[in-house]
């Protein structure tokens, strides 16, 4: 075992307090809004595509327009977050989260569902990297797991009680119905964060309660390594690589999953939605998973690397292996369990890559090097639905085969890249230099 293998201890393994876990949980709601939102499309692919005319090359398109703008703002509100409060910021957010779905419940057409997405996707871009700042900086890093696994979890959450939900909605009041439902749930959380903010006369999101108040501007640049030298870390790059290939999966298992389980595979729209909400319920019994077995393991010594990057990995392999076995053994006894593998499990690397590098990038550094990583991965949702559009228009059901197969060779590639994981190692090179 080398040095870089040896774990610090300068963290106080403390209990973080009720009020770090009320601000956790108020970000687990706030990530289940945010996927819920991402979802409507995807659980309405049919009848959206029907009243609005669309092919399926179209309603790929009108789907990645929604990150037309979303890495770009990832980039830049993670940027600023180093150096203002989050609070007004995750406020923003949800409320023009709210106001994007206004148009399609009220009656827009093509144009202005590829408007509102764009302008979803500009709000709802930094809403992980800074949702997970906020959260992990309540906590000390061995105790980073949980909080950061239950932050993922929304995501997962807020599409097992969409799935059936959204879907009785669209089918008993109208696809439009859904877009106002999920606005509405927005506006309400932004009426218990406003309030939950100011609990005991604190801003519940700041993430450094000792910090300089001179720095609360957008012109006071934070102290530190530079973004270059962060951005160049191998550890950064590997965990950017392997977070890429779970978007990717991520991107199809919002947008295309849903019709792929209905015209490529034959299940019926109830069938279909249970699936669904099956597919993302064992995601977030894979994120607890793993954010439990690597606590575990690095309260015991484990090096990071291993504890995170290689359990990544891992996981990532399995998820690989059932993607590129699922087109060659359609409607069999093993279609059910492959689905669970290609799409329920590869979400762990998500929270494995947002605390190695908050573990490698310094507090004054966080909130940029996540918001950076976060634009880089989400280009892949700028490509996959479109590309997975264009293959089923060329090829038909046999398309979604093709961009099941793309899935798993972007997954082989990210579960290599684990291998370049060191945040020890790559955290002390930066201090020394």
């Amino acid at each position: 075992m080398t040095d870089t293998d040896v774990r610090t201890t300068a963290l106080p393994a403390t209990d973080p307090g009720r009020r770090a876990w009320t601000v956790t949980g108020l970000l687990v709601v706030f990530m289940m809004i945010n996927f819920a939102d991402k979802s409507v499309l995807g659980l309405a692919a049919d009848p959206i595509r029907r009243d609005l005319g669309l092919s399926a090359t179209a309603f790929g398109l009108a789907n990645s327009a929604f990150f037309l703008l979303f890495s770009i703002s990832g980039a830049a509100v993670g940027l600023l977050s180093d150096r203002v409060r989050p609070r007004r910021l995750l406020l923003a957010m949800v409320l023009l989260w709210s106001l994007a779905q206004a148009p399609m419940a009220l009656g827009g057409g093509a144009a202005l569902l590829v408007a509102s997405r764009i302008l979803l996707g500009a709000a709802e871009g930094p809403a992980f990297p800074v949702a997970q700042h906020t959260a992990l900086s309540w906590f000390p890093d061995r105790r980073r797991n949980l909080p950061g696994a239950l932050v993922m979890a929304g995501t997962t959450l807020g599409v097992v009680v969409a799935a059936p939900g959204l879907t009785w909605v669209v089918h008993h009041l109208g696809w439009r119905s859904a877009f106002g439902a999920v606005a509405v749930a927005g506006m309400l959380w932004a009426v218990v964060w406003t309030l939950a903010g100011r609990e005991n006369g604190r801003t519940a999101d700041t993430d450094r309660p000792r910090r300089d108040p001179a720095r609360d501007t957008i012109g006071a640049p934070p102290a530190g390594p530079s973004y270059r030298r962060i951005l160049a870390t191998r550890t950064w790059i590997g965990s950017t690589a392997a977070y890429f290939g779970t978007y990717w999966m991520t991107a199809l298992l919002l947008v295309w999953v849903p019709s792929y389980l209905h015209d490529g595979l034959g299940y019926s729209d109830t069938a279909t939605a249970n699936l669904v909400a099956a597919l993302w319920a064992v995601n977030t019994l894979a994120l607890l998973g793993q954010a439990w077995l690597t606590g575990r393991l690095l309260r015991r010594g484990v090096a990071s690397r291993w504890a995170r990057a290689r359990v990544g990995g891992a996981v990532l392999l399995v998820s690989a292996l059932a993607c590129l076995a699922l087109p060659a053994l359609p409607h069999s006894t093993a279609t059910v369990p492959l689905l669970i593998a290609a799409f329920g499990l590869g979400g762990t690397m998500v929270t494995v890559a947002v605390t190695t590098v908050a573990e490698l990038a310094p507090e004054e550094r966080r909130g940029g090097a996540l918001g950076l990583m976060n634009a880089v991965v989400t280009t892949a949702g700028l490509a996959a639905p479109a590309l997975t559009g264009h293959l089923v228009d060329l090829h038909g059901g046999a398309g979604y085969g093709l961009a099941v197969r793309i899935a798993g060779l972007l997954l082989l590639i990210g579960a290599a890249a684990t291998l370049l994981v060191d945040p020890a190692r790559d955290a002390a090179r930066l201090r020394s230099a």
